[in-house]
């Protein structure tokens, strides 16, 4: 089957300044660049950052065009969680802060008693679970 638990995934979304979002994913979290294309002023057009680890199945693609802008529009629910699988360091935690994110409440009590949850500059959640995925 073409599709399959190795099929890498692409999670895309607006925001509204790329510069701040790679300080956030990139220099906070630690993510590295992984393509970066700038586009045009002309409709369809747009500034793309992608995001993620060199080893992982995924990564964050992040596009802003000038010539039509996109507004980000999250919710409490939208969540990119990341499984740590011990305890979220709180220097990572003040990394996050310090480029730009907030720590926050997540309405969903299982992530405040498993996690810490961050907005981003663009008001996306990412959680940082202190547990192990597992699919057992």
């Amino acid at each position: 089957m073409p599709v399959n638990g190795r099929s890498h995934i692409r999670l895309a979304r607006p925001s509204r300044d790329l510069a701040a979002a790679e300080r956030f994913w990139a220099d906070g979290l630690g993510l590295s660049v992984v393509w970066r294309a700038e586009g045009g002023t002309e409709p369809g057009e747009h500034d793309l950052l992608m995001l993620g680890w060199p080893d992982a199945d995924w990564h964050l693609e992040l596009v802003n065009e000038a010539a039509h802008p996109v507004e980000p529009r999250p919710t409490e629910e939208d969540l990119l969680v990341i499984y740590v699988d011990g305890p979220v360091p709180e220097d990572l935690v003040t990394r996050l802060e310090e480029h730009g994110g907030k720590r926050v409440s997540s309405p969903n009590p299982y992530w405040n008693q498993w996690g810490v949850t961050i907005e981003d500059p663009d008001g996306y959640r990412l959680v940082l679970c202190e547990r192990a995925w597992s699919n057992a």
